[in-house]
């Protein structure tokens, strides 16, 4: 179609897309933040101050509540939208003829009327009518229900009203191609499709919640009953010391429970998810699933393509080889033809060439100035070379009609193509020369064909490979059938040629720095073993004593048993000649002996490895719809790089996690302390219902979300991987909670007690007890900040939030002090220089106790990481 034609279309269809589930307004936002228990806590609280006149009350923890909904609902409609925003990013795309030349667009400006090239791993972007297929087929289990792949035939005839299931020269938008190639007329976009006509159940949005999430929730609901359990104890201890009226016990029941449960973790996770998945988007790694957040900061093993991803992709034919020997340097860089075939008697090359180009699906144009290419880049890589001896590309195509393909898949190995050349059908076919050598009988010599010399060219072979080369063979003969598959066999073999696809120069690099996160690399290919070798030697992968485990050796492994293949994987960082269904096979065995897999994948054969794998990393350059949608996440540069930078971010999201949990559960902790000491004491209570929720406002309200803003720290890859099994509240953190809710917790009942003890009015020692742990709070949570390093050695303002929430924090608290009615409710007053000076000077023990413990912390780390070099060594 022209380009008027098309935007006369859209006019009359418009774009190619289904409705998206709406999202969630923002009042809907605001009133899902009143459902949970926690919540519940606080309405009977504000129910039970108006059953108890105590309207002042009931009004401030109302405002709590309204106030606590408002800052949920930010958090939830920004994390919502950067969700909606990083899906806009891996829309499907869909290959057409557009103004006569062959183009990729996104797949929602599709018409009815385009021209729609169809392969492996595509998800099919709308209705076509078959025009063309080659072994084409397609699963459609979405809308049929059948889990069988459907063949089609574009030549086939069938009725305008058969089933679905029967029209199998159709495919239907959604569907997925599994195997072959196709191509057809769009019939139908968006909602006119039949997918469109189901839309309202395929759109739905699936409501699920990730394994870290619902474990955090279920942490936080055991903290709670925890701390419910310690309440009741408390209230039973007033009531056996006696002293304390009923409504004063219901009253700080109520607020220490909603003071002390740390209801603010799940809003904060979600903001540290919705943080990693922004920051990871800026370093090419796009999330599609939330989980795939925690997996990549548990990663303790990649399992890697090497085309593309430890490589540039970007290959060049830089010598052929004929059987007899001959060979012929080509130069120039990649899909600009410049450069040129340097050798004797290049009319030789042009069997060669003219096979390349024939058994190709690619396309190679001149536009806008420059040379665009469409397709496989092995396939791009023939038609450069053909340019480069003087071949026409349209020329030799329109001369040598194609009547059958044979197209390229992972498991077959190579690709063909029957020709019809001068009356005389031709089949043409190049692939990898194992699979090309059993199908050849002959070879081309200088006086015509000759018996094949397998020795020979098994050497040429072994030669390039050794030397880093991508080696492709050719081959062709006369045929008188119609059929390209019933052809094989007998053939005359042309020769060679060796492919150099760059390593990319940042690999080294990231794989070094995966190494020193205690995070093993492999490369899974499916290349020679030579070429592996001499590509995974350069990337510092393996030695050149390591073994190179090929896809033979799995075979006969497994034929012993799954001990067998363990044995023969556990060790191996480089695999080679490797078939789609084993690379499943690989992952399986890592994840048996105890490691987090991430795998990479781009194919529709990937895909099972990519489902079994902890964490499937698609990549979106070069990646089928098939991987894309498999995927957990989608590397947008198909860089190895930028998945080591998705890992370093998920242990960055995972730190802060545990972070706001030490900071939420110690402040807690710390408040359930000072009552339990009061009541042992026999001291009235320090705080006021009303005190201790707003006590929870301004230590704990604004500083835990800030405190998921943090950055890196620099050493998050130095680390070793945290086991998948640990559980959120594992010893550092308990350990943590111990000390710092224990000093805080002692202190403040020490000061507490200090000022009734010395005649100090109860409304004076509670206004100074809440002012000294608002003070622990804001200190608490800068020291926060590193787990090990030192506040002082940290970056101040690198998290600008914090630094921000801290002093806002504080100043709120002291503004409360001097606005009438607030002050009143309350029950606060200003204080003196004088005892501003105390309370910072018992505050800063705190941070004293706090380095003293993370200097402690600092030589266990050192201690540890001598026993890992040392282990090192001897190993």
């Amino acid at each position: 179609m022209s380009s008027e034609e098309v935007a006369q279309h859209r006019e009359q269809y418009g774009y190619n897309r289904l409705p998206a589930p709406p999202l969630p307004g923002v009042p809907q936002i605001f009133l899902r933040q009143f459902l949970s228990p926690f919540i519940y806590i606080l309405l009977i609280a504000a129910l039970a101050s108006l059953a108890l006149s105590q309207l002042p009350n009931a009004i401030f923890i109302m405002a709590v509540l309204l106030l606590n909904a408002s800052i949920g609902t930010v958090q939830e409609y920004s994390a919502q939208r950067s969700a909606a925003a990083l899906r806009e990013m891996t829309r499907g795309e869909a290959r057409v003829i557009r103004d006569g030349e062959p183009r990729k667009i996104d797949a929602e400006e599709l018409v009815p009327g385009d021209w729609v090239f169809l392969s492996s791993g595509d998800k099919v972007p709308a209705d076509i009518k078959l025009q063309a297929s080659a072994s084409l087929a397609i699963d459609e289990s979405l809308m049929t229900g059948e889990s069988n792949a459907v063949t089609k035939n574009a030549d086939a005839i069938v009725m305008e009203h058969a089933p679905l299931a029967d029209r199998v020269n159709q495919c239907f938008a959604g569907s997925i191609v599994t195997h072959g190639r196709g191509q057809g007329e769009v019939m139908s976009t968006g909602l006119h499709t039949q997918l469109g006509h189901i839309a309202h159940r395929v759109t739905a949005e699936r409501i699920s919640e990730p394994p870290l999430m619902i474990r955090v929730r279920r942490f936080t609901y055991q903290v709670a009953a925890a701390i419910l359990a310690g309440i009741l104890l408390l209230v039973g201890m007033m009531i056996i010391r006696g002293g304390y009226g009923t409504e004063g016990m219901i009253m700080m029941a109520i607020g220490l429970a909603v003071s002390t449960i740390p209801e603010g973790l799940p809003a904060a996770l979600t903001v540290a998810l919705a943080i990693g998945m922004r920051r990871m988007a800026k370093l090419n790694v796009i999330i599609r699933k939330l989980v795939a957040v925690e997996a990549l900061g548990s990663c303790t093993f990649i399992c890697s393509d090497k085309t593309g991803t430890l490589t540039v992709n970007e290959l060049t034919i830089r010598t052929a080889i004929l059987p007899d020997g001959s060979s012929f340097r080509i130069t120039g860089e990649g899909v600009a033809p410049g450069g040129e075939v340097i050798g004797e008697k290049l009319d030789r090359l042009r069997n060669l060439c003219l096979t390349g180009l024939l058994a190709n699906e690619s396309h190679l144009n001149y536009s806008g100035g420059e040379w665009v290419s469409d397709g496989d880049i092995v396939d791009v890589a023939f038609l450069v070379l053909a340019k480069k001896l003087g071949l026409s590309l349209s020329q030799e195509r329109n001369n040598h009609r194609q009547l059958d393909l044979i197209p390229y898949e992972s498991e077959r190995a190579f690709s063909g193509s029957l020709n019809l050349d001068a009356s005389q059908p031709h089949l043409y076919v190049k692939g990898s020369p194992e699979k090309l050598l059993e199908l050849c009988r002959w070879q081309e010599g200088t006086d015509g064909r000759e018996p094949i010399n397998h020795e020979q060219i098994e050497d040429q072979f072994e030669n390039l490979a050794s030397r880093g080369y991508r080696v492709l063979a050719l081959a062709h003969r006369k045929v008188n059938g119609k059929h390209a598959m019933d052809e094989l066999g007998e053939m005359t073999y042309l020769g060679m040629v060796g492919m150099i696809d760059p390593v990319r120069p940042e690999a080294k690099s990231a794989i070094s720095r995966c190494r020193a996160g205690g995070i093993e690399v492999a490369m899974i290919t499916g290349d020679h073993p030579a070429t592996a070798r001499s590509i995974s030697l350069e990337l510092g992968l393996c030695s050149k004593e390591d073994t190179v485990v090929t896809g033979k050796m799995i075979r006969e492994a497994g034929k012993a048993g799954e001990y067998a293949a363990d044995k023969l994987i556990r060790d191996a960082r480089l695999f080679a000649r490797i078939e789609p269904q084993q690379k499943e096979q690989i992952v399986d065995s890592f994840m048996r002996q105890g490691h987090f897999v991430a795998v990479t994948g781009d194919g529709v054969n990937d895909a099972p490895a990519m489902r079994r794998a902890n964490a499937g990393i698609a990549m979106g350059k070069r990646g089928t719809d098939v991987a894309k949608e498999t995927a957990d996440l989608i590397i947008t540069d198909d860089n190895f790089a930028s998945i080591v930078d998705g890992i370093e971010q998920g242990r960055i999201v995972y730190n802060n996690i545990r972070k706001v949990i030490s900071l939420l559960v110690a402040t807690g902790a710390s408040a359930l302390l000072l009552f339990f000491c009061t009541v042992v004491a026999g001291l009235p209570m320090p705080m006021t219902a009303v005190q201790l929720l707003w006590l929870n406002l301004v230590a704990n309200g604004l500083q835990d979300v800030a405190l998921a803003f943090e950055p890196k720290e620099g050493d998050e890859l130095k680390q070793v991987p945290r086991r998948p099994t640990e559980p959120i509240f594992e010893s550092h953190i308990i350990q943590h909670v111990l000390i710092m809710g224990t000093t805080m917790g002692v202190l403040a009942f020490a000061t507490y007690s200090y000022l009734m003890n010395t005649g100090a009015a109860i409304e004076d020692a509670r206004n100074l007890t809440l002012m000294l742990m608002v003070l622990f709070g804001n200190i608490h949570a800068l020291c926060s900040r590193s787990e090990t390093r030192s506040l002082f050695a940290i970056r101040f303002f690198a998290n600008p939030f914090l630094v921000l929430a801290v002093p806002v924090a504080q100043l709120v608290h002291v503004g409360a002090m001097y606005t009438p009615g607030i002050s009143k409710v309350l029950d606060l007053s200003p204080i003196s220089i004088e005892q501003w000076l105390v309370l910072a000077g018992i505050a800063l023990v705190l941070l004293l106790v706090e380095e003293i413990h993370k200097v402690y912390l600092r030589k266990q780390v050192k201690e540890k990481e001598r026993v890992l070099a040392r282990t090192n060594r001897i190993c």
